[in-house]
């Protein structure tokens, strides 16, 4: 039972160090440079890929009826 109370007793004495610290502890470095602006954003890829398949099913429905 001692042993308990002397983990719960470290766990606390822990945590309170834990808590003491500041909550930015990166503070002092430069902040991260932006990310690289996206070389394509894939809409025009999607649309490109939806006029090809209406156009096959234009195709299609053309050959079917």
């Amino acid at each position: 039972m001692e042993v308990l109370r002397v983990q719960v007793f470290l766990m606390s004495l822990i945590a309170l160090a834990f808590s003491s610290l500041p909550s930015s502890i990166n503070a002092q470095l430069l902040p991260p440079a932006p990310a690289p602006a996206p070389t394509s954003d894939g809409i025009a890829v999607d649309q490109g890929v939806a006029y090809v398949l209406m156009l096959l099913a234009l195709v299609l429905t053309y050959i079917i009826h």
